[in-house]
């Protein structure tokens, strides 16, 4: 593969200790590395800025604002650059850069628009902790129903994006905190992008799964979410075309 076509996209919130190890040594075929600081208060944005690679760019949210939000803001940058493929690795090294091929190579062979991680059908799936492991199973499950595709991890942050299917989002309609992979998901799915899933290795320490309940209500109520603007869209733009073809002729 030659040099250029992938930017990275790095959100990042209290990473001052990780970041620089995530950024640093990523192969030449990434031709830019975004690196979102989300109004952390720590040194995050100046680590990553000290780092020597001139494609590096760092952009500071002045304020908290969610990972998704975070994202979003990497796409927005990396539509203004050349790169075709978007490919998100958290800020905290928790992504094996090993598995950028697997991951980015469907959308550079055009095989896909979107390619998820997939944790679960890893060899090493035993790594991640068992409520974590249980947890994403059962928000696959309710993804995979609310889209009409079979999914096995919707919450892998690990994730590839075609530059077409990146141009087509309204961004700032997102959701854009705890739940923004399913609602990522479920709106290019609504748009009859192609997604598809890739196996990608859990990096975990020791720290214990953060999932909750009500992390499931709030899936479900993006879900709903999602579903209502889908339908609106879907009837503004059947009414423009009604509209298009009820129009009188110009003589």
């Amino acid at each position: 593969m030659e040099k250029g076509p992938i930017a990275i996209i790095v959100p990042a919130y209290c990473e001052e200790l990780l970041i620089a190890q995530t950024i640093t040594g990523l192969p030449p075929i990434v031709g830019q590395i975004i690196v979102v600081d989300d109004g952390s208060p720590d040194q995050t944005a100046k680590v990553a800025r000290a780092v020597s690679d001139d494609r590096i760019v760092v952009i500071s949210h002045s304020k908290n604002r969610g990972v998704g939000a975070a994202i979003f803001t990497g796409y927005r940058e990396a539509l203004l650059g050349s790169c075709s493929t978007f490919v998100v690795m958290a800020g905290d090294n928790q992504m094996d850069p090993a598995d950028l091929q697997s991951v980015a190579g469907p959308i550079l062979e055009g095989e896909a628009d979107y390619v998820k991680g997939n944790r679960l059908i890893h060899p090493r799936a035993f790594d991640m902790p068992r409520a974590r492991r249980w947890g994403s199973q059962m928000l696959a499950h309710v993804t995979s129903l609310a889209c009409g595709q079979k999914l096995g991890d919707s919450q892998c942050g690990y994730t590839a994006l075609s530059r077409k299917a990146a141009s087509s989002i309204d961004w700032n309609e997102m959701w854009s905190r705890y739940g923004y992979p399913n609602d990522v998901i479920l709106a290019l799915v609504a748009r009859d992008f192609r997604v598809i899933e890739r196996p990608v290795r859990p990096v975990y320490g020791s720290e214990k799964s953060g999932l909750r309940a009500w992390h499931f209500l709030t899936i479900l109520g993006i879900i709903a979410r999602r579903a209502y603007i889908e339908r609106h869209s879907s009837f503004s733009r059947k009414r423009s075309f009604a509209q298009l073809r009820s129009a009188p002729k110009e003589s």
